[in-house]
């Protein structure tokens, strides 16, 4: 029965509902069943206004009409029963993620140790398959935790997991926190913990796949439940990699400080724990550059111990870092050997092949592009003109180094690389070390540039093999607005006065060389060099004039690569170690090849022309003994602490550098007297060696000649032509008798804009106007005689030099006083060996390297 009121009649009248009940009545107009209000008027969306019409109202969107006739859902009951389904599927979400890992908890068991126990040994191969070295095999000796001291133990969970003990077993924060920071840039990141760790060294292996990374959790899960912490923590330090080889703890503090894990100091082991972090990057022996990177992390360690407040702050502060010993690798990797593994190693990892890691665990068969012959005959030059001529007589003797390398231009490979006397003995590489000079072997780099650039002189000359500048030592640089303030001085204070800039490049004078990277500006020089091979990050690659005379400290090998590309027409190769990487039968994916032209083909091979003179005539003649066309340049670091000779044929390029090293500091040491000689220079024995092995490592194949685009403008007449301007306006010993040698002119005086504006000295003569005589009809020839044009010649006027005479002023030989014509490019004779040491060493005046 109805809960309504019943009409009399039984059914419902408009005019006697109750009110506020609505009725249902047919719409005359339309036929449809309405809903009547109580006012009688037979829509509610509508009202009468008295005018006799209807006209509907605004709808407040509650209860509008649907065509069902029954009312509609309101905007809040839309939104809730969104929501509804929402909640439902987040809910059906997080009951099959917790079914998934209820599931995966339960499938995946703890697994046996894996075969890192047993790693087997890594296998270097020469280029044509016979070995170099094995190694990779594990360094290990288990301890108790009970054998580590407590310091010690809290250094590691300082460095890599403070809240180890009453954590679980994995942090999903700062796992979330180390992928986002990877994504967005901000570098590679780990958000594991010691558990996890543990996992991955013990149980699976250090493969980045998504399989082994969900695996690593569930273990990491069931292992915290089933072990203790210490367990855990015991099982983490014996099987962590800490660098030399040496896998857990134990073998650790053997390798570094040579005394068991028991007599670890706080400090010492603040360091083992830095290492866990990057271990061969942070060892300090063998990479002295990361010495702040390694401090840094030191202090951090300390500064966390202290935080937790497991050392007091007193004894943190009395802490000094505790250098580590020296390396004692395995008598296997003696030689050469190790130089080679350790920078096969290097190479792998900086070019994301393979991580250090994994590659420790062995088991790779790696094919390396270095040549046999070539190798043996790099390691016989540096014993025949180095190694053979020390003595126990001679204490100096004991800092000798020898860094060598040599790569196929074409190609970038490397073919052979010497990294010093004994890899048992010396661990650092000689030959991929960035902390010596490279002296003026870095001169080349800035007269590429500058052809490279079309750049010219303060004057508006163009910069060529003939542009005569002032080779006046100490003489002031100039800039476009005046005096930079640097003013260096050449090999023995020398003065040149007018020089052409290819005899200043066979005497390497540093005065002409420091304005003309003024006159290129540092800074595009910087880029050329970078562009030819030398890492941008190279110390000391600065935008100043003193860029010119190589304070920049790159590697020998770096060095090779930017020769490689001026012998290769200016195109660069990416220099190459490794050919092939393979395990278990499966080759690893090898960077593609990296090249390009890094200068133009007439930038580099105008460099080479000049650059051929050098060994001809100038400073490097001891390359002459290779026996075949050649260019190069020398080099002499301050106070001789490195000597270099940078040379190339058309098809082989290498450098050799010595250098003087403390045995016991390691601290960089001046080699007067070394080898039996009153000076270092890189004419010297760095030539020799470069001599030696270039004849013998190119034996079997056809000398060949350079193919050479000179630059635009100039040919060899332009520089003749010079020399006689030089000879017969510079040469009556107005300009080479010291008168005006000694800064008068050179100092800035006339380079102030009193005779021209703003231009320096070296461009107030040129093209010089003729006083006296004509030029010659046909170029004059230095050394034949009178100049046609009716000019006296002057005795040892050629080259305008401060003592009337023009001697070799890098490699201290006497050389040729004469400027001989440009060389051939045919096959040249072996000259004997003019090399005769002074008594003692002229004093040094400046901070630069000498030439």
């Amino acid at each position: 029965m109805s809960d309504e009121p019943q009409q009399p009649s039984g059914r419902h009248e408009p005019g006697n509902q109750p009110s506020g009940a609505p009725s249902a009545r047919a719409d005359s107009s339309t036929g449809t069943a309405g809903i009547t209000d109580t006012t009688g008027n037979a829509d509610p969306a509508r009202h009468n206004d008295g005018s006799g019409t209807d006209e509907p109202r605004q709808s407040d969107g509650a209860d509008e009409p649907q065509e069902d006739g029954h009312p509609g859902r309101t905007g809040r009951r839309r939104i809730a029963g969104a929501l509804r389904t929402t909640i439902g599927a987040l809910l059906l979400m997080a009951l099959l993620l917790l079914g998934g890992l209820i599931a995966g908890y339960e499938l995946v068991d703890i697994p046996a140790a894996n075969a890192n126990a047993t790693a087997q040994s890594n296998v270097y191969l020469y280029r044509d398959g016979s070995v170099i070295a094995r190694s990779g095999k594990i360094n290990r000796e288990n301890v108790r935790l009970s054998q580590v001291p407590l310091t010690v133990q809290r250094a590691v969970l300082a460095a890599e997991d403070r809240d180890f003990y009453s954590e679980r077993a994995i942090d999903l924060k700062a796992m979330t926190r180390a992928a986002w920071n990877t994504l967005t840039g901000k570098g590679t990141q780990g958000g594991s913990t010691i558990t996890q760790q543990y996992v991955k060294n013990y149980y699976l292996g250090q493969e980045r796949t998504v399989p082994r990374k969900v695996k690593e959790l569930f273990i990491a899960v069931k292992l915290n439940r089933e072990q203790p912490k210490s367990q855990i923590l015991e099982g983490y330090l014996n099987t962590s990699y800490f660098g030399r080889n040496a896998y857990g703890i134990q073998a650790a503090a053997l390798a570094y400080y040579g005394k068991d894990i028991g007599r670890i100091t706080t400090a010492e082991g603040a360091y083992l724990a830095s290492l866990l972090n990057a271990p061969s990057a942070y060892d300090v022996v063998v990479h002295p550059e990361n010495r702040t990177a390694v401090l840094a992390r030191w202090h951090y360690v300390l500064d966390g111990m202290v935080k937790e407040k497991w050392i007091s702050p007193a004894e943190r502060a009395a802490m000094k870092f505790p250098v580590p010993g020296k390396v004692r690798p395995p008598t296997g990797l003696s030689g050469q050997r190790g130089y080679i593994v350790q920078a096969i190693g290097d190479y792998l990892t900086a070019h994301g092949v393979i991580d250090e890691n994994t590659l420790a665990t062995g088991g790779y068969r790696i094919t390396t592009t270095l040549e046999k012959k070539k190798q043996n005959a790099l390691v016989k030059a540096v014993d025949d003109n180095v190694t053979s001529q020390t003595s126990t007589q001679r204490d100096i003797d004991r800092h000798v180094r020898v860094g060598g390398a040599s790569i196929d231009p074409a190609t970038g490979r490397v073919l052979a690389m010497y990294g010093g006397f004994d890899y048992t003995k010396q661990y650092v590489n000689n030959a991929t070390r960035r902390d010596y000079q490279v002296g003026s072997t870095f001169k080349p780099f800035v007269f590429a540039s500058a052809v490279a650039n079309d750049s010219i002189t303060q004057g508006g000359r163009r910069i060529t093999p003939a542009t005569i500048y002032d080779g006046t030592t100490k003489r002031m640089v100039q800039g476009r607005n005046g005096p930079t303030g640097y003013a260096p001085a050449n090999e023995d204070d020398r003065s040149y006065g007018h020089i052409t800039v290819s005899t200043a490049t066979d005497r390497s004078v540093n005065a002409v060389y420091a304005q003309m990277a003024q006159d290129v500006d540092p800074a595009k020089v910087g880029r050329t060099a970078v562009a030819l091979g030398i890492p941008k990050n190279t110390p000391d690659l600065t935008a100043s004039p003193s860029i010119a005379l190589g304070v920049a400290t790159a590697s020998v090998l770096d060095m090779t690569e930017a020769y490689a590309t001026l012998a290769n027409h200016g195109v660069h190769h990416a220099r190459i170690l490794v050919d092939k990487v393979s395990k278990d039968g499966e080759d690893l994916a090898l960077p593609g090849p990296n090249t390009g032209q890094a200068v133009p083909r007439e930038a580099a091979d105008t460099t080479t022309w000049m650059l051929r003179s050098v060994v001809e005539d100038g400073t490097g003649t001891a390359a002459r003994s290779a026996g075949r066309p050649a260019a190069g340049k020398t080099g002499t670091a301050e106070e001789d602490r490195a000597a270099w000779f940078a040379g190339y044929t058309p098809d082989l390029a290498t450098v050799i550098a010595v250098m003087g090293q403390d045995p016991k500091t390691g601290a960089q040491k001046s080699l007067y007297g070394a080898l039996g000689l009153s000076r270092m220079s890189g004419g010297g024995p760095p030539a020799r060696i470069w001599g030696q092995y270039t004849g013998a490592a190119l034996l079997d194949s056809a000398a060949k000649n350079f193919d050479l685009h000179l630059e635009n403008g100039f040919d060899e007449e332009d520089l003749d032509y010079a020399e006689w301007e030089i000879e017969d306006h510079y040469g009556d010993g107005r300009y080479d008798n010291g008168r005006y040698g000694d800064g008068r002119y050179g100092d800035g005086r006339y380079g102030d804009g009193r005779h021209s504006t703003r231009r320096p000295y070296e461009n107030l003569y040129g093209p010089p106007a003729h006083r006296g005589s004509a030029p010659p009809a046909k170029p004059h020839k230095p050394g034949s005689g009178t100049p046609t044009g009716g000019g006296t010649p002057v005795p040892g006027a050629g080259h305008a030099t401060g003592n009337g005479g023009g001697n070799g002023a890098d490699d201290k030989t006497g050389g040729a006083t004469e400027h001989a014509p440009r060389p051939s490019t045919g096959v040249t004779p072996a000259p004997p060996d003019t090399h005769t040491p002074r008594a003692t060493p002229p004093p040094h005046t400046s901070t630069a390297p000498r030439q």
